[in-house]
């Protein structure tokens, strides 16, 4: 019986893969999967092993009786649930034992514009039958890697998210409370709220950021229109401005906070701290 990691090319499922090693399970017992067996290539040097697996068709025979299947979600917003379905499907026809998905805050009740395929997916887990585990987890503190390259360049950060707050959290620490609950019994059937210990403000992110780069870092808040424009004007297509101005409005309306600390609980440890984070980015870029 393996533990078959999906998206295992990508950020998260690639530090779900380290950490269920960095926890003593035996690389063979693992199988790290994705589009690319390329990508995989030093995974599989290290013992683990890898099978190409694309969400769109899922190949036969890399699910078996008795896995587990670590469903990471996918990255092709408006295809998410579709394929999320592929891959429940596969696994109840190969016998899988059960199923962790990476979810979202609040997912069955929240109006976040990234809730929905979530909300599809976990009731397609629970009318598969098979025994799941749901981690819904909050923002990703590196999704602010590049407002950190702009506060790099400009000393400012630029949004429409007022007073808003984050519980963010690194992808490793979420990383490491999926790797918590892939070896450990006692965790089908629940639904854990994952988010960062201490939330921030947009100012804030700024604040941790000029302590990172040694400099003044100042958050400019702007209304919605102000915002697209300034995206667009920065080069980014209109659906693309469109949707992270409809994330910090998210963000005002504090979609993105919980006071939850199942996170923290399952880790053993408080999460990393937004200022942490950045400093390591700081010490990476030079």
């Amino acid at each position: 019986m393996s533990i078959i990691v999906t998206g295992a090319t990508g950020h998260l499922g690639r530090l779900i893969v380290e950490s269920l090693l960095n926890r003593g399970i035996e690389p063979a017992q693992i199988t790290a999967t994705g589009r690319s067996l390329e990508k995989l290539a030093d995974l599989a040097e290290r013992g683990v092993a890898t099978a190409a697996f694309d969400f769109d068709a899922p190949a036969e025979g890399v699910i078996g009786a008795g896995d587990t299947v670590m469903l990471v979600s996918g990255s092709e917003v408006g295809q998410r649930a579709r394929q999320h379905g592929n891959v429940i499907e596969a696994a109840k026809k190969a016998g899988a034992a059960r199923i962790v998905y990476t979810s979202i805050l609040d997912a069955s009740g929240s109006p976040l514009v990234l809730a929905p395929e979530h909300k599809a997916t976990e009731e397609l887990l629970a009318a598969s039958g098979l025994p799941h585990t749901i981690l819904r987890n909050g923002w990703y503190t590196e999704n602010y890697l590049p407002a950190f390259g702009q506060a790099a360049a400009t000393g400012t950060v630029l949004g429409s998210a007022g007073e808003g707050r984050v519980s963010a959290a690194t992808r490793a620490d979420y990383a490491e409370a999926a790797a918590a609950v892939l070896t450990a019994d006692g965790h089908e059937g629940r639904v854990y709220e994952l988010a960062g210990d201490e939330a921030f403000t947009l100012a804030g992110l700024a604040d941790a950021f000029g302590q990172a780069l040694g400099r003044d870092v100042a958050y400019t808040d702007v209304d919605a229109d102000a915002h697209r424009a300034a995206l667009a004007g920065a080069g980014l297509d209109e659906g693309t401005a469109g949707f992270l101005v409809a994330l910090d409005a998210d963000t005002a309306g504090n979609l993105l906070l919980s006071d939850s600390k199942d996170l923290s609980t399952l880790i053993g440890r408080p999460t990393t701290p937004l200022v942490d984070a950045v400093k390591s980015w700081a010490a990476e870029s030079n």
